[in-house]
């Protein structure tokens, strides 16, 4: 493993500017803060975790809306990934870490991944901090999620490692290098580590020691993450295909190719996928064979601006809720194959969208937890991740 010094923003620039050109995001700054994540939310024993756009691991007890926050992360030099910095124009602020990937909760710890390329554990019933990876010096940025199985930590960086970590402690156990940047977040299923690159490849290794099993080439760079049933693996590419991938051997089962990118993991509903995707259409396909069920295009339906879909989506009972970049928000009835629009909000949806007992919540550029009733799409007060 080397250990390299922060490096913020060289490396993805290209990249982003490309995003930030399409419009695909359309990011802006908070007010006075310095660190804009996307992460998702984690609820274990009726506790939310959630890492803010503060830069901070917060806990929301969902029930008596009380909150408490772990330190700020901290980081050697102003920048960021998606967050302010100066070719962004962004003025004032403390320095702050960006958090990107969703907390993960473990036997009384809750981990988080920053991009100033550390992973923290922290208790669950204090936020007290357990360990840190690496101790000493910083890896490159971390922006995709964490996993655990096992007993083990395992997660991606920008330097193109995959790290598997003793979860307890954070000593490193095992690593895999791949062809280029990692953004995404791994899928664990029977034993088996499923992990997209820049590289533009989709890589198989066993979760015992991190070694090869198989991996399958696509045209574009992979972030999403992966989804795994019944024996196969699907993946969406920035070459605008969604894959279907035999677990056993890496063989292609199916793809499809939309009109752009599917950056986000899809869900599977009584033997359907259904994957959003940045054309601002949600595509349902039999997971078997990849026959189109329905495409539900949003925009002529509804009669909106186009939007993309960059959100992962949740399943709420016989529902799959998914949300526009732009801050629409739709349930699609599985049984009925049906959409409806239950809420339309104002700033980016970009982060994932979490479920608990039949309300979402997901995370907007106001540093707070937006609720919705998925039943009647009731629109409760907002939970303030502001921290002080």
């Amino acid at each position: 493993m080397k250990l390299k010094k922060i490096k913020i923003i060289g490396m993805i620039a290209l990249l982003i500017g490309a995003i930030l050109t399409l419009g695909v995001f359309g990011f802006s700054c908070v007010s006075g803060m310095a660190a804009i994540g996307w992460s998702g939310g984690t609820v274990s024993n009726g506790i939310l975790y959630v890492g803010s756009m503060e830069g901070r691991l917060v806990a929301v007890n969902l029930v008596e809306e009380s909150r408490q926050w772990a330190e700020p992360l901290k980081l050697a030099s102003q920048g960021g990934l998606f967050g302010c910095s100066s070719m962004m124009s962004c003025g004032g602020g403390t320095s702050r870490v960006p958090i990107y990937g969703t907390p993960v909760v473990s036997d009384n710890l809750v981990y988080v991944a920053g991009y100033n390329g550390k992973i923290y554990a922290y208790n669950t019933l204090n936020l007290a901090q357990r360990w840190v990876f690496p101790r000493d010096g910083y890896l490159d940025s971390f922006v995709g999620g964490l996993v655990i199985d096992q007993g083990k930590l395992y997660i991606g960086s920008s330097d193109g490692w995959i790290y598997s970590l003793d979860a307890a402690t954070g000593d490193l156990l095992n690593e895999y290098k791949t062809g280029d940047k990692i953004w995404g977040t791994p899928t664990v299923a029977d034993d088996t580590l499923y992990m997209g690159s820049f590289d533009k490849t989709l890589y198989a290794l066993n979760t015992a020691d991190l070694t090869l099993k198989w991996k399958f080439a696509t045209e574009g760079s992979i972030i999403a993450k992966p989804l795994v049933y019944n024996g196969v693996v699907y993946i969406g590419s920035f070459d605008k295909n969604l894959y279907a991938i035999n677990t056993a051997d890496g063989t292609q089962k199916w793809k499809y190719m939309a009109s752009n990118w599917f950056w986000t993991q899809p869900v599977i509903v009584n033997d359907i996928i259904y994957a959003g995707c940045l054309d601002g259409n949600i595509y349902a396909f039999k997971a078997d064979t990849g026959e189109v069920v329905k495409v539900f295009d949003i925009a002529e339906t509804f009669g909106v601006s186009r939007s993309g879909l960059a959100a992962q989506p949740a399943v709420v009972d016989s529902y799959v809720i998914f949300a526009t970049q732009s801050g629409l928000v739709y349930k699609v009835d599985t049984t009925s194959q049906t959409i409806t629009q239950i809420a339309a909000l104002t700033g980016n949806i970009v982060g994932p969208i979490t479920a608990y007992e039949g309300i979402i919540y997901f995370q907007t550029q106001d540093i707070a937890m937006q609720r919705i009733v998925v039943a009647n799409g009731e629109l409760k007060t907002s939970i303030s991740l502001i921290s002080g």
